[in-house]
């Protein structure tokens, strides 16, 4: 009688209790379709080439090391340094917008696979979608 324990196992389609999973996964799926059209709708959807994608990253670095880093390079206009909700600490990436295209590719140039925090970091521009 194998069929009668599967009606009664914790994946059945037909259990009571709700998947803590299935909510999350639905809630994710809408804030992501809801944040593409913001940006297709959106004037500044399109990068002009001057935010730059920043990974490798201690889970030390502060936005205003990160900042200090690239304005050897140019003037930087914002620095988004990406943070874990539960822990507050670095997730080992961010984003560094400069105010032309030409000093992000200096810093592309001169500060991709620079030492930062004792850690090597990468930088590429952020492409559009």
């Amino acid at each position: 009688m194998p069929w009668l324990m599967m009606s009664y196992s914790r994946r059945s389609r037909y259990s009571l209790s709700p998947s803590p999973y299935r909510r999350y996964d639905r809630s994710v799926s809408r804030s992501l379709s809801r944040s593409r059209s913001r940006s297709r709708d959106s004037s500044d959807a399109e990068n002009p080439g001057n935010n730059l994608y920043v990974t490798g990253l201690s889970t030390r670095v502060t936005k205003r090391e990160l900042e200090k880093h690239f304005s050897t390079e140019g003037t930087v206009e914002d620095v988004h340094l990406v943070i874990d909700p539960w822990s507050r600490e670095s997730r080992g990436f961010g984003f560094v917008t400069m105010a032309s295209v030409k000093e992000a590719d200096r810093c592309i140039k001169y500060l991709n696979h620079s030492v930062l925090e004792g850690r090597v970091i990468t930088i590429e521009k952020v492409s559009c979608v």
